[in-house]
C-alpha cells in the first residue's frame, strides 16, 4: 500500500478541521431553499394523490411531516410562497383528516400541526374545525392505547400541545401525557422505552427477546428520531409551567446522552443504532432529526454546547454536502418502514418510496441551526 505524502496528510487534515464548522446562516438557508425548491417544482399540485404501491391522498403523515418542516423554514425564511403552498394543500383536502373525524390513527392527525399553524396566521375557523373535533373526541375517550408504535408520538403529541396552548386547556396536555406514558411504560408488555439504553424500541415486535444480528437490541434510527422531534416540538410549544413538561425534558436529555456516542465518524447515524453491521451506512432522516434535537437543546441551554456542537456540526455538514444534491434531491433517505432492512439498500441517487418526509426532517434541522447564535 502506498504511503500518503506528509504534505497531503497535513492538507487533508487542515481541510477536515475547516469542515468542522457550521456554514453561515445564509448558506444553511440556501441549502434548505435548494432542497425545498426541488420538491415544490416536482409537486406543483398540492392535492395530487401520491402513487406508490397504491394511491394515497396527500394529507397522509409523510406529506404532513414535510409541511411541518416547511412551516419551520417559513419562520427563518419568510417567503409568502411557502404559506401559499401550505394553504393550497389544506384547502385541497378541505382541512380534513384522511380517515375522517373519528380516526384514532396518529398518522391521520399529523396534518393538524400545519392546519393549526396556518390558523394562527389567518384565523379562518374551517382550518381547525376538523382537527379540533377529532382531538376533542380523543380527549373524551378513556382509551389511551392508540400509540402502539413510536412514530405516532411525533405525529400526535404536537397537535395536543398546540391545542392546549391555543385554548388554554390542560385537558389536552393530560390526554397527551396519558397516551405518551402508555407507550413508554405499558405498550408491548413493559413499555417501548428502555431506560438502560436510553432509547426506544419501535413497537412490540422489537421488544426483547428480539435481537439484531450482532445480539444487541434493535433501536431504529428514524423511530428514535421521531421521539426526539416529538419532545422538542412539545417542549417548544408548551408553557414553562405546563403539566409533565419536566418529564419530557428529562426524557429528551436522556436520549441525547444516549445518541451522542452512536454517531458515525462521517457525521451520519446508522439505521440500526446498536448494530452497524445491519445495513450500516449513511442515512439522512434519523440524522436530520437528531441534528434538529441537538440544535434545539444548544439553543435553549439544555445541552452543553462544547460537548454537543461538534456532533451537530458533523451531522449538518454531512447532510448539506453529501445528502443534498445539486438538483436539490436528497440522497441517503431510507424509505418508509419500521426497521433497518426496510427500503434498503440506500444510495445517494436512490429515490425512496416517498420523498416528502425526509425533506421535512431536513428543514426542521436546518431551521433550528439558523436560530443558533454565532
Amino acid at each position: 500500500m502506498k504511503k500518503v505524502p506528509l504534505m497531503l496528510c497535513l492538507l487533508l487534515g487542515g481541510m477536515s478541521a475547516m469542515a468542522q464548522k457550521l456554514p453561515s446562516k445564509t448558506e444553511v438557508i440556501a441549502s434548505m431553499r435548494k432542497a425545498n425548491d426541488y420538491f415544490m417544482q416536482k409537486w406543483p399540485d398540492t392535492g395530487k394523490p401520491i402513487v406508490t404501491n397504491k394511491t394515497r391522498p396527500s394529507n397522509i403523515w409523510t406529506r404532513a411531516v414535510y409541511y411541518e418542516g416547511l412551516m419551520d423554514l417559513y419562520k427563518v425564511d419568510p417567503q409568502k410562497r411557502y404559506v401559499d403552498y401550505a394553504v393550497a394543500w389544506g384547502e385541497s383536502h378541505k382541512w380534513g383528516l384522511r380517515s375522517g373525524l373519528l380516526t384514532h390513527n396518529a398518522d391521520d392527525q399529523c396534518c393538524g400541526q400545519t392546519y393549526i399553524d396556518l390558523y394562527m396566521i389567518d384565523k379562518k375557523p374551517e382550518r381547525i374545525r376538523d382537527i379540533k373535533a377529532n382531538m376533542d373526541s380523543l380527549v373524551k375517550n378513556p382509551n389511551c392505547t392508540y400509540w402502539t408504535w413510536i412514530d405516532a408520538l411525533q405525529m400526535g403529541m404536537p397537535v395536543f400541545a398546540k391545542l392546549g396552548v391555543l385554548y388554554k386547556d390542560n385537558a389536552y396536555f393530560e390526554k397527551m401525557y396519558q397516551m405518551y406514558n402508555h407507550s413508554k411504560t405499558i405498550e408491548g408488555g413493559k413499555g417501548l422505552f428502555n431506560p438502560e439504553d436510553g432509547l426506544w424500541w419501535r413497537d412490540k415486535d422489537f421488544v426483547p427477546p428480539y435481537k439484531e444480528p450482532n445480539g444487541q437490541d434493535c433501536y431504529w434510527s428514524r423511530g428514535n428520531g421521531w421521539i426526539v422531534a416529538a419532545l422538542v416540538r412539545v417542549l417548544e410549544i408548551m408553557p414553562k409551567n405546563a403539566p409533565h413538561r419536566d418529564e419530557y425534558l428529562q426524557m429528551y436529555k436522556t436520549m441525547m446522552k444516549a445518541l451522542l456516542p452512536l454517531q458515525r465518524e462521517d457525521g451520519f447515524w446508522n439505521v440500526s443504532l446498536h448494530d452497524p453491521t445491519n445495513y450500516g451506512g449513511k442515512e439522512a432522516t434519523g440524522t436530520s432529526l437528531f441534528a434538529y434535537g441537538m440544535a434545539w437543546g444548544i439553543n435553549h441551554g439544555h445541552l452543553n454546547a462544547k460537548q454537543y456542537k461538534p456532533a451537530l456540526v458533523k451531522a449538518w455538514n454531512a447532510l448539506a454536502t453529501e445528502s443534498v444534491q445539486p438538483s436539490g434531491f436528497l440522497g441517503w433517505v431510507q424509505g418508509t418502514g419500521k426497521e433497518p432492512k426496510d427500503g434498503q439498500p440506500l444510495a445517494i441517487d436512490k429515490i425512496p418510496d416517498f420523498e416528502d418526509y425526509g425533506l421535512g426532517c431536513f428543514l426542521l434541522a436546518g431551521s433550528e441551526i439558523v436560530r443558533m447564535k454565532k
